[in-house]
């Protein structure tokens, strides 16, 4: 149980964040508003709803009593957390989806996607009184699960990291259909045409199809064992090839930290930590800790070809002539959106096929909603301009602003994204969105593995990252969401 005074009033709440299990003694109080350290998650300290994400699930609350200066806390030995409960609903008693599907009721809301964009849009409409029919739909075989997880433990299964057990969609009116991709939408009729032949109409649609990895463009690209991390299958064939092998990374996203899954007791396999490992980066990022763990880096680099033998990749050729052996390739190369389906329709998108949306998410066809890593949002960090934004916290906002709009309760996005990784066991924090930073502060050391960086543009900081400061960036995430700038000379 962890009580919180905020001026003289006490409340009593769940010690540990429903995500991770985080210890919120360690986070950040600013009024009614509890932030978890590592994640970002914020709760209301009176009724334990979720302010902001990734949790999914609500902080449990106790009956506070003062007598003669003595505070009493009213708890039950075993409590459960709750799933995400509208402001205060939870404390009305409210705190579970008690809603579920009345067949009375024949709208239909059609949530394409299986990420956590939708599993939040689904939830929040049955949490707001929404009985008609919610359909999620998944190219994948599997429920929504936890993404994050399939570089950092690779060997689990599926099941393990499921977000929510397909018992729990079932028990709240949620149907899950899996393996079913969309191949096109009629916007006029509104149906959704899907690659099986069937179709299915809506009355409110939700695109939350998410976006792929980019391919190389390469010759040999095509080669066995040239790898994309997007699923636990994938996850698990990495792990399994990789396994005293040579492998490469080809790019300069955070793919680099999955080398967390390939090492570490039991995991694979003592002769993975002699392994040569190799990762082309065309940007310097802080990865030198890595260097440690046999790691070599080769600094803005192209790959220029792949070869194999036998079918089978053996060898990564850069542009320089350099040579790398390779059994095994895995490609991080960015994310491209999953949008192709709609190519020929009068949605707007951008120039990479992000659908455009407002703060409502809502895009320029009426009843048609958007959100996670398929969509450009609104960004207040960037006065309004339109960015796609890949996270996790960012994903879940989008998916809840959007039910609540498909269910004609107006409300506007308003978060700060948050993004947070691990590197061999350091914690990596990120706050904001840095796009077309002019100046930087950095406090700390780069040398000793300890340090804060702030990104300003006009003299004031739009985004902060750190290495091993927790919870700084939680504080500064919760800054920026009160709309209060901080000043270079105040980051100084």
């Amino acid at each position: 149980v962890l009580l919180v005074r905020n001026k003289m009033e006490f409340s009593a709440l769940g010690s540990r964040c429903p995500h991770y299990g985080a210890p919120l003694s360690k986070g950040v109080l600013r009024g009614h508003r509890l932030r978890c350290p590592w994640h970002g998650s914020c709760f209301n300290i009176k009724t334990g709803d979720i302010e902001e994400y990734p949790s999914l699930d609500c902080l449990p609350c106790f009956k506070v009593t003062v007598e003669d200066g003595k505070v009493f806390v009213t708890a039950k030995k075993k409590v459960q957390t709750t799933p995400a409960a509208s402001m205060h609903s939870q404390h009305l008693g409210l705190g579970t989806i008690s809603l579920k599907r009345c067949l009375l009721n024949q709208n239909t809301m059609l949530l394409l996607g299986g990420g956590v964009a939708a599993l939040t849009c689904a939830e929040t409409l049955r949490q707001e009184g929404f009985t008609g029919r919610i359909i999620m739909v998944t190219k994948e075989k599997h429920p929504p699960y936890d993404k994050s997880k399939l570089s950092k433990e690779m060997n689990l299964k599926a099941e393990d990291i499921y977000l929510r057990k397909p018992e729990f969609l079932c028990a709240h009116g949620i149907e899950l259909w899996t393996e079913k991709e969309a191949v096109s939408v009629d916007f006029q009729k509104q149906k959704v045409h899907f690659m099986d032949g069937s179709s299915q109409k809506y009355n409110q649609l939700l695109i939350a199809t998410g976006g792929h990895s980019s391919f190389l463009k390469v010759p040999g690209a095509d080669l066995q064992n040239v790898c994309h991390l997007q699923t636990p299958e994938d996850s698990s064939k990495v792990l399994e090839l990789a396994s005293g092998k040579n492998l490469v990374i080809v790019g300069a996203s955070f793919i680099g930290t999955m080398l967390e899954g390939l090492s570490g007791p039991g995991k694979v396999g003592p002769d993975l930590h002699c392994c040569s490992v190799s990762l082309l980066i065309r940007a310097p990022l802080p990865f030198q800790m890595l260097q440690s763990k046999g790691v070599k880096f080769y600094m803005k680099k192209e790959l220029h070809e792949l070869k194999g033998k036998d079918g089978k990749v053996t060898e990564a050729i850069l542009a320089s002539g350099e040579k790398l052996p390779a059994d095994v390739v895995v490609v991080g190369i960015g994310v491209s959106p999953s949008s192709a389906f709609l190519k020929g329709t009068s949605i707007a998108r951008d120039s990479s096929g992000a659908i455009l949306v407002d703060l409502h998410m809502q895009t320029n066809i009426p009843n048609v909603f958007a959100a996670g890593d398929v969509v450009s949002f609104p960004v207040a960090l960037l006065n309004g301009d339109h960015a796609s934004i890949h996270h996790q916290q960012v994903a879940e906002a989008h998916g809840s602003i959007a039910a609540f709009n498909m269910l004609k309760k107006q409300k506007e996005l308003h978060t700060v994204p948050f993004f947070w990784t691990t590197m061999l066991g350091r914690s990596i924090h990120y706050a904001g969105y840095g796009k077309g930073y002019t100046d930087m502060v950095l406090k700390g050391s780069l040398e000793q593995q300890k340090f804060l960086i702030f990104y300003l543009k006009d003299d004031f900081v739009t985004a902060a990252a750190s290495l091993n400061c927790d919870p700084t960036v939680s504080l500064i995430a919760e800054v920026l969401y009160l709309g209060k700038h901080i000043s270079k000379e105040e980051a100084e």
